[in-house]
């Protein structure tokens, strides 16, 4: 399995995708922003990461929130986790918002978001007349208790 990765010329200054410790889950990613973004309160932003890359077809990166910026500043991500898929190779960004109450600034190189790496498996629909039964039936949201 291959996975590939391209540095932009303007981001050789940023680490690429790491893991920060031996247990983690997730890759930290990088702000490739000059100078300072202020992300206002309730403002939504692509902020970009300064790569690109490419997957083994049947992979994704999932790119999550860093719960310390979620904690701390109310900065998370509108379409968490969002995807990556296998076949896109333009520059990695990631797509915050501000839900505290004040601005948040992202500097050049700040770890903004987390990204993990996932199997993914591809399926072939049948269409049918009617479902088998199970045991939870078409009980919605709350249908098994708190």
């Amino acid at each position: 399995m291959a996975f590939y990765i391209q540095q932009l010329d303007d981001a050789k200054d940023l680490p690429l995708p790491r893991y920060m410790t031996e247990g983690a889950a997730g890759m930290d990613l990088c702000a490739h922003v000059y100078g300072e973004f202020v992300l206002k309160p309730r403002q939504r932003a692509a902020v970009p990461c300064g790569f690109k890359m490419a997957m083994t077809i049947g992979y994704e990166a999932q790119i999550r929130p860093r719960s310390g910026l979620s904690l701390k500043h109310g900065i998370s991500m509108p379409n968490a986790p969002g995807t990556i898929d296998a076949d896109y190779r333009g520059q990695i960004s990631v797509l915050l918002i501000n839900h505290g109450d004040e601005d948040f600034v992202i500097r050049r190189g700040d770890r903004i978001a987390q990204m993990v790496i996932n199997k993914v498996e591809h399926v072939d629909f049948v269409t049918v007349d009617d479902l088998p039964e199970s045991r939870r039936g078409d009980g919605g949201f709350g249908s098994t208790g708190v």
